[in-house]
């Protein structure tokens, strides 16, 4: 193995084998290794070579590039956007200490990531209750953390990707092509056909306030006339994966989530949808056709009857072994920069609470409805993306009623860029980026024109006689 690229997985190597709840002599036994040498890869005493991620692969079903990718930059930054609270300033803890803690202990690191969130959830439900009382007699349970925090982190940790509803997606996929007819009528006939199901487009004066619903009662699917054509076979299609795929749906679910609450259902929610962009996209034929296209998402939009966002969403599923995709990111945030989607199946660190940095070009995207811009973009830790960026809209809406429109970012480590149709002619390797942050109470960056707030891990410095390029300065040290 390079020497400049040794891999040192020691807490990974030995979560694996406790998970497998085998000694080191045994796990020695099975590699074919010392026992003591073992202990020392453990310990990061030793690197993990070439040879033995092979071994582990074979012995262990593992994908070798899985269990050697490095995530702790991103657990890192999460740990950091913890630790800049007010709560933790009168004992700060440094970015060394933090990345011994992930080696060592990093069952401690989940466990606090949940409490911080639990603490959050119960801070801010006080906070909207009664934000200027304190009742000391009033005893209330904790409030569950946040369910859409909960299903955000469930599917991260699963990198976005579930091998059996893309498996039963392609069949039923294949199943539905020899029918010949266009996706959403052979959807609504399978729903028919197989369910008793019936699909009707509704006018919008029986569908004002939905886009879709089901009539149990009536077996009827409705659908609003305003869903364009792509999100009425999306819909179609979600109806249907809980028609057929309800039993693993439920399984599934209940694996990742035990407890039965809103984060489990939310869950539900979210596989339907995954199966419903996996029939549209069969990954196979998916796979294949993005790698040819250069992931033109436009073009693949086009090919599989898709829209923009479901082919961006589609593209950050592509994780099986042997027919990787790209590992993207994907952001979606409003005019107010709040955002209201995130998937990655790679590493990138997204924010876990507040928005995105301003001088990212998803936000001024908004002016170019219709277009895709690019950008490179450097984060404070010196990794590097390519970004692209489209504003998208939901569905219709009728004169008179607001508009809301969203934007779409799809992006990827530089080093995959050359494989986009976006970066054609471009010198990545001479390209200049944008610095950007994770967002301005977590960038340290200085003399920021765009600052919104000062860092919450510095000292704010306040000169009466002086205004910089930022309108707040603080000790960067």
């Amino acid at each position: 193995m390079d020497e400049s690229r040794k891999l040192f997985v020691g807490p990974r190597l030995k979560r694996l084998r406790r998970e497998l709840n085998l000694s080191q002599s045994r796990m020695a036994e099975e590699l074919g290794l010392s026992p003591s040498y073992l202990n020392l890869m453990e310990r990061n005493q030793r690197p993990i070579t070439a040879q033995v991620l092979i071994r582990l692969a074979h012995a262990y079903s593992l994908d070798p590039r899985e269990f050697a990718n490095d995530d702790h930059e991103r657990t890192v930054s999460e740990l950091e956007e913890i630790f800049a609270d007010p709560l933790f300033r009168s004992a700060p803890v440094s970015r060394i200490e933090l990345r011994e803690t992930i080696e060592n202990a990093p069952s401690l690191v989940d466990a606090v990531n949940r409490l911080y969130r639990a603490y959050q959830a119960m801070r801010g439900a006080r906070e909207a209750v009664t934000p200027h009382l304190k009742d000391r007699d009033r005893a209330e349970d904790a409030p569950q953390i946040n369910p859409v925090d909960r299903v955000r982190e469930l599917i991260h940790e699963a990198k976005n990707h579930f091998p059996e509803l893309d498996e039963a997606a392609e069949t039923l996929a294949s199943d539905l092509a020899v029918t010949g007819h266009e996706p959403f009528f052979a959807i609504a006939e399978r729903l028919r056909s197989k369910h008793g199901i019936r699909v009707r487009v509704m006018p919008i004066d029986v569908m004002s306030d939905n886009l879709r619903r089901y009539d149990h009662h009536r077996r009827q699917l409705l659908i609003s006339e305003l869903v364009d054509p792509s999100g009425r076979t999306f819909q179609a299609a979600y109806q249907l994966a809980f028609a057929e795929m309800r039993s693993t749906i439920d399984a599934l679910a209940a694996k990742l989530e035990p407890t039965d609450g809103p984060a489990r259902r939310l869950l539900r929610v979210s596989f339907g949808n995954y199966f419903a962009g996996a029939l549209m996209m069969p990954y196979g034929k998916f796979q294949a056709a993005a790698d040819v296209l250069g992931y033109d998402v436009e073009v693949l939009g086009a090919r599989f009857g898709a829209s923009f966002e479901q082919v961006a969403h589609r593209l950050t599923t592509l994780a099986r072994p042997g027919a990787r995709g790209i590992p993207f990111f994907l952001v979606r945030v409003d005019a107010a920069g709040n955002v209201s989607k995130r998937f990655s199946s790679g590493r990138f660190p997204f924010s876990q609470f507040g928005g995105t940095c301003p001088l990212w070009n998803l936000h001024s995207t908004f002016k170019t409805p219709g277009q895709v811009a690019t950008q490179i973009v450097e984060l404070p830790d010196g990794s590097r993306w390519f970004s692209m960026a489209r504003a998208v809209k939901r569905a219709s809406n009728p004169w008179g009623m607001s508009d809301p429109q969203f934007v779409v970012g799809l992006g990827c480590e530089l080093k995959y860029a050359h494989r986009l149709v976006y970066a054609r002619g471009l010198d990545l390797a001479a390209a200049d980026a944008t610095p950007i942050g994770i967002n301005c109470r977590l960038c340290e960056r200085v003399a920021c024109p765009q600052r919104a707030a000062p860092p919450m891990m510095h000292a704010l410095i306040v000169d009466e006689m002086r205004r910089g390029v930022s309108p707040f300065e603080f000790d960067a040290t």
